[in-house]
């Protein structure tokens, strides 16, 4: 039986009871006073201990000593007051719910946050200690649990659950691992990866986190992104200040009609069709000369139309003699 054991049946309210009652006055005075006292203590500490192992007693933790986690599954969210609300929650009522924290795996004495990274960051601020709870887990256990319990707390959008995904990627972790950690199925990692893989991470940050924005319009975005043209013309956004002022999902959407709207260029040297009139001084016969870079139409519109385009036909010949001439001399 383990010293924890034997202490257990002095707590337990449903331990045997002896038929003899012992002396009330004899109970509770003297040595054997003393002696019940410190068994309960010690078992209330035996319990403590072992709540501790387990990870189930909340302790306070100076936020100096606590790190971020190594993987971020959060974009900056500059558009809300939810920092603001729960500094002023936590500021007058308490830190109400512990954070989750592991050892640091390469700086004893310190902690890692698995989540509650923004009651860490409330206390900071106020300069209080933190409400924690410690356990002991391995990186992929870490990124699982980091990643379900904030899906469940708050969904994170689209573009976050693909940057934490490729983040985990990135960091070797197996395929098992992100589909665990997202609550996501092979098909939807998949995307995810993709588009994160496809949009630059500078652009992804300008943006934010666009809680509005799903999966189909981040893939339209990461398409259109591929065209070094569009990702030149995005990044020039980036340091709009309309782009910069608008909220996240107003970001992305001037983005996305940036690209969706913008002109594509023109082959090198093509430009676009003019149109030039005529018309014989008898108005018998009108024509429109409509001009590229690289030909001339001619368009005439009269009942000689026909006769007057076979006598042109017929005097190209000369006609590009007198256009030559014409030339020549201007040269001289």
């Amino acid at each position: 039986m383990s010293r924890r054991d034997i202490f257990r049946n002095i707590t337990r309210q449903d331990a045997p009871v002896n038929e003899r009652a012992p002396s009330t006055s004899y109970a509770t005075r003297g040595a054997s006073r003393t002696m019940l006292n410190s068994l309960g203590e010690l078992a209330e500490k035996a319990a403590q201990a072992e709540q501790l192992l387990e990870g189930e007693v909340i302790v306070e933790i100076d936020p100096a000593l606590i790190d971020d986690s190594f993987v971020s599954d959060r974009l900056p969210d500059d558009e809300d007051g939810n920092d603001k609300d729960l500094l002023q929650a936590i500021e007058s009522q308490g830190q109400k719910t512990p954070v989750r924290l592991r050892a640091s795996p390469d700086s004893p004495g310190r902690y890692q946050i698995v989540f509650g990274h923004r009651r860490v960051r409330v206390a900071r601020i106020l300069s209080r200690p933190v409400k924690a709870i410690i356990e002991s887990l391995s990186d992929i256990e870490h990124v699982i649990a980091q990643g379900q319990e904030n899906s469940a707390r708050e969904d994170l959008s689209f573009i976050e659950r693909s940057v934490f995904a490729k983040q985990l990627q990135d960091r070797q972790f197996d395929r098992g691992t992100i589909q665990a950690a997202l609550s996501a199925d092979a098909p939807m990692v998949t995307r995810m990866l993709s588009v994160a893989s496809r949009v630059p991470s500078s652009i992804v940050n300008g943006i934010g986190r666009a809680k509005a924005v799903g999966r189909d319009r981040w893939q339209e975005f990461a398409q259109l992104i591929d065209q070094p043209a569009n990702r030149a013309l995005v990044e020039e956004l980036l340091t709009d200040p309309v782009f910069t002022q608008a909220p996240s999902d107003a970001r992305f959407e001037l983005a996305l009609n940036a690209m969706k709207n913008s002109k594509r260029p023109n082959r090198a040297g093509a430009r676009k069709p003019t149109t030039t009139k005529w018309q014989a001084q008898d108005k018998a016969i009108a024509a429109e000369v409509i001009e590229t870079s690289r030909s001339v139409e001619l368009k005439f519109k009269s009942k000689d139309a026909g006769s007057f385009g076979r006598f042109l036909a017929a005097n190209l010949d000369t006609l590009y003699e007198q256009f030559l001439k014409q030339g020549d001399e201007a040269e001289k």
